[in-house]
Order: C-alpha cells, then structure tokens, then sequence
C-alpha cells in the first residue's frame, strides 16, 4: 500500500508539472494560447491569397475603367506590399492572442510597428514609379536619364527615412549615430572621393546631354559602342562585339566624346585613281557622270544643305585622282552601306563606259643598255709583246693600235 501511495503522488506531482508547463509554456504565456495564435496566424496567411485575389483584382477593375493609365500602375505598384499587409496584421493578432507580457510584450509591440513602418514606406517607394509620369513635363528640361535619377535618389531618400523611422521605434538615436559617424568623415571623404568625382561627372554628362541611351559613341582608346544605361558611378556600354565595358562617368566627361548618333548625315569621302592614258574627255565624263549620279539620288544630301564635290584632285604616282566627296540622308550604318555599295557599283560602269579604267599602283623601270652589248677588253699577257711593238715607232702605227681579240696583231 505505501507502494501505491508513493506512485499516486508521483502522478499527481507530474500532473501538475504538466499543468504548470501548459499555463506557461514559454514567453510568459500558456501552450493554449501558443496553438492558437499560430492557427490564427496560418489562417490569416491563407486569407492572404483570397485577400489578393478579391481586393486587389477589384482595386484593378476599378483602375482599369478610367482613362489613363496612371492609377493602373499605382496597383500595380502597390500589389505586393498589399500581399504583405495580411501578415502584418497577422502577426499582431497573433501577439495579442498570446497576451504577452513585460519584456515580450515590449519586443512584439516594437516588431508591429516596424513591421507597419516597414509596410508604409515600401507602399510610398513603390508608388514613386508610377507617379513619376507627373514628371512627364521635365524631360524637355532634363533628359530622361536624369529624370530617371530624381526617381531613383526619391526612392532611396524615402528608404533612408523608413530605415530611420525604424531604428527610432528600437531606442536607436538617429542623431548621435550621425554625429559619431562624422568623426569618419575625412577618412570616408578620401576614400569615397572616386564616388562623388563620378557622380558629379555623370550630372555634367547629363546636364550637358553628351549622349543618351541608345546612343552610338566613341571614345578613342577606351571604348566605342552603344550606350545601354548611365549609373551613378559609371556608364554602360556594350561594344560591337557585344561585351558590356563599364566606364566611370569622370573618363568621360574629361575626354572627348564622338558621338555618331548625333550625325545629321553621313560621309563618303573616296579618292578614285584612273589610268595616266586617260583623256581629258574620259575625264570629263567620269566626273559629270558621278556627279549626275549623286545628284539624281534621293539617298544623298542635298547640295545645298551639304558640302558635295566630285573633281579631278590630283596627280598621283600612279594615277590621275577624282575625289568623290559627298553625304547620304541615312545615318543607319546598315543603309549607308548599301548607299555606298551602289555608288561604287555605279563608278565602276561610268568608267569602264568612258573607255578607260582604274589605276594601280606601278613602277616604270628604264633600261639604257643591257650586259653583254659592249667588247669585252682585252689585256695582253705580260712579255708576248714583240720588239717591233715595243718599239716606239711600232706603237705610234695604227696598224699595229688595231689588236684583235686573239693576241695576234
């Protein structure tokens, strides 16, 4: 029996273990009020997607009736902190359902409000991007990169301020923070001074409109190819090889910048080298012929608007020169290729039709006499000669001054 009564109180002590583990299970609350604030929490995330579904797809049908296209963008924008929002709400009810208290209470009511912060502000930074078209009016003032920048410095300011509104709600003092990371501020000065160097020459770039993306650039010896965007720091550019090279802003606001998609027309500048036996005719003709060519084609320049010569330029080594100068309408290098491919099909038939052809180069080698043609001198071996030639008489002789190739006089 002192068995049985031993046991029976063990069981009562673990029963009340359990019960005292039940009504405070953990965070000062009991294991009930645990379950169900997780079931109202899962609930509510569930509610999520009808939340979205319903609400969200009425706020779009309602967007949708007016005429512009403005308010379609702002729910749009707002779509997803508004996914976010059932959680939010979740989450406090969750914590009032577990009735905290002292320290928990105090870090779950801290968590809600950054959690709404949070909430707030991501709503306002989405809804720059749509209400930027109220900024439709600067882009004929600013160009739309530097538009585009305003958007961006508005969205991190407003991210700036939510991150501050936060750490205020955990006891963080914003201005002691700043002003003991001004005692940083020349080491960071000197360490961010590429930053800033870039980034005011990337508001030159765009203040003095140098190029847009999409523009066609050149910068010798650095890169030339097609602007895809301008960042804060530096530019993208994708050459024609398609390799993306990221050039910081100060390379290019130091050093000139070609920029072909500017061009009003494009050039063809050709020297053409004719035969030297080319008449003044031939000449004549091939000039006017190219020059009624260029002048009958709408894919050139006016003359009027443009500088266009077709003359006899020069005499080369070689050849008789014509300089063809003139400007296509087309900027598209593609066009311009085949503007030109037809120009030069064109001069071939105009020459060849006036009976001559082209020049290349040449060298003329003039040859006075060729090895072989003249005697070959003789010398007579040392002591065949005879007294009688010897002799002073015998050499003042013309017979004997004529010697023969033999030996023999």
């Amino acid at each position: 029996m002192e068995f049985l009564t031993e046991f029976w109180t063990s069981l009562l002590g673990f029963r009340a273990l359990v019960t005292d583990v039940l009504r405070d299970t953990a965070f000062g609350t009991s294991f009930g009020r645990i379950v169900l604030a997780v079931v109202v929490f899962g609930l509510l995330l569930v509610a999520r997607g009808l939340f979205a579904r319903f609400f969200i797809g009425w706020l779009k049908r309602i967007a949708q009736r007016t005429r512009n296209q403005i308010d379609d963008r702002m729910v749009e924008s707002l779509e997803r902190p508004l996914r976010f929002a059932p959680i939010v709400l979740g989450f406090f009810v969750a914590t009032e359902l577990l009735q905290l208290e002292g320290v928990f209470e105090t870090l779950a009511l801290r968590l809600t409000k950054s959690l709404i912060v949070f909430t707030l502000f991501w709503g306002v930074i989405a809804l720059v991007e749509p209400l930027s078209q109220f900024l439709s009016s600067l882009r004929d003032v600013l160009s739309s990169t530097m538009v585009e920048w305003i958007i961006k410095a508005l969205k991190i300011l407003f991210a700036v301020i939510g991150a501050a509104a936060i750490l205020e709600l955990w006891g963080v003092q914003i201005g002691p923070l700043v002003a003991g990371l001004g005692l940083f501020g020349l080491a960071g000065a000197l360490a961010a001074q590429d930053l800033f160097k870039n980034l005011l020459s990337g508001v030159l770039i765009l203040g003095e409109k140098r190029f847009h993306p999409g523009d066609w650039i050149k910068v010798d010896g650095i890169v030339e190819g097609t602007v895809e965007s301008i960042g804060f720091r530096s530019t993208m550019v994708r050459q024609f090889d398609k390799a993306v090279v990221q050039v910081p802003n100060a390379k290019l606001a130091d050093t000139a910048v070609i920029n072909f998609s500017e061009m009003t027309h494009r050039r063809i500048y050709w020297k053409i080298g004719v035969l030297y036996n080319t008449t003044a005719a031939q000449l004549r003709e091939i000039r006017d012929g190219i020059e009624t060519y260029i002048h009958g084609d709408d894919a050139f320049a006016d003359p009027k608007d443009v500088a266009t010569f077709v003359r006899i330029d020069s005499f080369n080594d070689s050849s008789i020169d014509i300089m063809v100068y003139c400007f296509t309408k087309t900027t598209n290098w593609g066009e311009w290729l085949a503007v030109k491919e037809a120009l030069a099909y064109r001069i071939k038939e105009i020459v060849e039709g006036a009976g001559t052809g082209f020049a290349f180069p040449s060298r003329s080698l003039y040859v006075e006499a060729l090895p072989g043609d003249a005697p070959e001198a003789f010398t007579p071996p040392a002591g065949s000669q005879s007294p009688a030639m010897s002799s002073p008489a015998a050499a003042a002789s013309p017979d004997v001054g004529n010697v023969s190739g033999d030996g023999e006089g």
